[in-house]
């Protein structure tokens, strides 16, 4: 498969190289997207954090 050491571990840092893009790319891609803030467990909205002077 590999004719040396010095081919496998090319091909080994290229792979781990790879994976580590495809990492950032993935990380920016979710940061990129916006948050749904207002849906909480199970997608219910939740209700807003008020105290209990805001009820009034």
């Amino acid at each position: 498969m590999f004719g040396n050491d010095a081919e496998f571990l090319l091909t080994l840092h290229r792979t781990h190289a790879a994976e580590l893009r495809a990492e950032v790319a993935a990380d920016r891609l979710a940061r990129s997207l916006p948050r749904s803030g207002g849906r909480g467990w199970l997608g219910r909205r939740r209700p807003t954090g008020r105290t209990g002077d805001a009820r009034r």
